[in-house]
């Protein structure tokens, strides 16, 4: 077995064994808006149920080297309080890793990845249409763990309003193979979720 001090390792060394080590983790494809209404989408695989009483979620955006270090999506949150987290299905992976490119604030994410954007009832950021759920979203809290590079903040939302495809649905319930979600592994490498297995909770 390996032992590892954090504090004698280098964030990228990290970075890489966590991402490597903490999977298979699900995706949420956020989209908001900025003050002036410019629609942003971006994936994160840091991203959670945190409470269904109420319904909240958490998803981390990590701090970025360079003059702009921390990404639009955070940015847009503090400053409309609102986002949407799109769960992401295989048929259009591709287009949610197009939308994970570093551009510039004013490109809109849902045009360069050729997806449509599609209203909320409750928020003001557009859902993915091609995504079979949407979690509209309003910000509970930011909690800011670290300014320096590969520093994440964790971002909290009150779940306002959930909108599923009755498509995937089987007796009321999420059928996973119709929903068919993605989730991340490390490095480049994503997982689909078609071998599964029971195993019931011990009574």
């Amino acid at each position: 077995m390996l032992h590892l001090d954090p504090a004698a390792e280098s964030p990228e060394s990290l970075y890489k064994l966590m991402i490597g080590a903490i999977v298979p983790r699900p995706i949420a494809f956020v989209s908001t808006v900025d003050a002036q209404g410019v629609r942003n989408l971006a994936p994160f695989s840091y991203f959670n149920g945190c409470s269904t009483n109420p319904p909240v979620v958490c998803f981390t955006t990590a701090v970025r080297p360079g003059p702009r270090p921390q990404k639009d999506t955070l940015e847009n949150v503090l400053a409309t309080q609102e986002f949407v987290v799109n769960i992401v299905s295989e048929d259009f992976a591709e287009k949610m890793n197009a939308a994970s490119a570093e551009v510039p604030p004013d490109v809109d994410e849902f045009e360069l990845a050729g997806l449509a954007p599609i209203p909320s009832e409750v928020v003001r950021p557009p859902r993915v249409a091609e995504s079979r759920v949407h979690l509209e979203c309003r910000l509970r809290q930011v909690i800011h763990i670290s300014d320096r590079p590969g520093g994440g903040n964790l971002i909290l939302g009150d779940v306002v309003r959930f909108h599923i495809d009755p498509a995937i649905l089987v007796n009321g319930k999420v059928d996973p193979d119709k929903l068919a979600a993605i989730g991340r592994m490390g490095g480049p490498t994503y997982v689909r979720t078609h071998d599964r297995f029971d195993m019931p909770r011990p009574k």
